[in-house]
C-alpha cells in the first residue's frame, strides 16, 4: 500500500470535517471557509469568503470581539492559543448558536500575525439540554423547602 500524500489528506479532512474550519486574516476578513462552516453558518464559501468575522459574531459582541483581535494582531500574542472557547455566534437565518472552538495564530516567515484559524463546534444542543436540567433541578431544590 502506497503513503497517501499528506497534501491531499489535508484536503480531505478539512473540506470534509463536520466541524466549521475558517481563516480570517489580519483584517478580520474570511479567507478560508469549509463546508462544515456552511453545515452550522448556513454560509456558502462563496458568500463567506471576502467578507469580516461580523457575518457570524452578534452585533452585541462585536465591539470586544474587535477590540482582542486588534490586540492580538498588534502585538502577535494571544491567550487563547490552548483553552477552548464557548461565545455565541450567529447562523445566516439569525439564529444564535452556542459555540465552543479553538484557535491557532498563523505567522509569517518573520514571526508576524498572518490571520487567525479557528475550528467550531455548535453546542447549541447540548447548551439547551444543560439549561432544561438546571431548571428541573431548581423545581425540585423549591419543591423540597
Amino acid at each position: 500500500m502506497a503513503n497517501p500524500d499528506v497534501m491531499t489528506l489535508s484536503q480531505q479532512i478539512l473540506s470534509l470535517a463536520p466541524d466549521a474550519i475558517l481563516f480570517a486574516d489580519r483584517e478580520g476578513i474570511i479567507r478560508l471557509w469549509n463546508s462544515g462552516a456552511t453545515r452550522i453558518f448556513g454560509f456558502t464559501a462563496e458568500q463567506a469568503i471576502g467578507q469580516s468575522l461580523d457575518l457570524i459574531i452578534p452585533e452585541k459582541l462585536r465591539q470586544r470581539h474587535w477590540d482582542g483581535y486588534h490586540k492580538t494582531m498588534a502585538t502577535g500574542e494571544t491567550r487563547y492559543g490552548v483553552d477552548l472557547l464557548a461565545v455565541p455566534a450567529m447562523h445566516q437565518n439569525g439564529t444564535r448558536l452556542s459555540t465552543e472552538f479553538s484557535i491557532v495564530l498563523l505567522r509569517d516567515a518573520l514571526g508576524q500575525p498572518l490571520g487567525v484559524a479557528s475550528i467550531m463546534r455548535d453546542v447549541s444542543a447540548q447548551r439547551q439540554r444543560e439549561k432544561e436540567l438546571q431548571e428541573r433541578i431548581a423545581v425540585l431544590e423549591n419543591s423540597r423547602k
